[in-house]
C-alpha cells in the first residue's frame, strides 16, 4: 500500500501580524508523469502569497498570469468585497514552503493589492492549519495531508 507522504511548514514572525503572508513558487500546470522524455519542465516563479480563510477559492494577479504566459481555459461569476464580476480561470501548479505541492490548482485572476497570489480554502481544507500568537510572536504551521484534530477546548 503506497504511504502518502507528510509535507508541512511552519513560519515564525515577529510579532503579532495582521495578516498570514508567505513565498509561493508557480508555474503553468503539468503532470511530470507524462513530461516527454527529455522535455524540461515549466520553470517555477516565485510570488508573496497572502493565506485568506475568508476566500473559498486561491486567486492570481493578472501579473502571474502575464509573467507565466498563462492561458485561461474559462471565465467563471466570482463574488468579493467589491460585488460580484466574472473572472479568468485558469490551471496552475504551486509550491509552497518546505515542499508542500499542489498540480493542476484551479485558480481564477482577480485585482490583489501588494501581492500576486491569494491562498484560500481550496488549499487550506487540505491540511492542518494553525496559527498561534504565544509570547507575543505569530506563528503560522500548515501540514498535508491532515493528521490532528486541534480542538482548544478539549485539550
Amino acid at each position: 500500500m503506497d504511504q502518502i507522504q507528510l509535507k508541512s511548514f511552519t513560519v515564525d514572525y515577529n510579532g503579532i501580524i495582521p495578516y498570514l503572508e508567505t513565498s509561493c513558487w508557480i508555474c503553468a500546470a503539468f503532470d511530470p508523469v507524462f513530461l516527454p522524455s527529455g522535455a524540461t519542465p515549466p520553470p517555477l516563479v516565485e510570488f508573496k502569497a497572502l493565506w485568506d480563510t475568508g476566500a473559498t477559492g486561491s486567486v492570481i494577479s493578472e501579473n502571474v498570469a502575464r509573467n507565466l504566459g498563462l492561458k485561461s481555459s474559462s471565465k467563471t461569476k466570482v463574488y468579493h468585497a467589491n460585488g460580484e464580476s466574472y473572472a479568468e480561470v485558469y490551471s496552475i501548479n504551486i509550491l509552497l514552503p518546505n515542499e508542500v505541492s499542489f498540480r493542476a490548482l484551479r485558480v481564477t485572476q482577480g485585482i490583489l493589492k501588494d501581492i500576486d497570489v491569494l491562498i484560500g480554502m481550496d488549499i487550506i481544507s487540505k491540511g492542518d492549519f494553525a496559527v498561534t500568537t504565544s509570547l507575543g510572536k505569530t506563528k503560522f504551521s500548515f501540514q498535508i495531508p491532515s493528521t490532528h484534530d486541534i480542538d482548544f477546548s478539549r485539550d
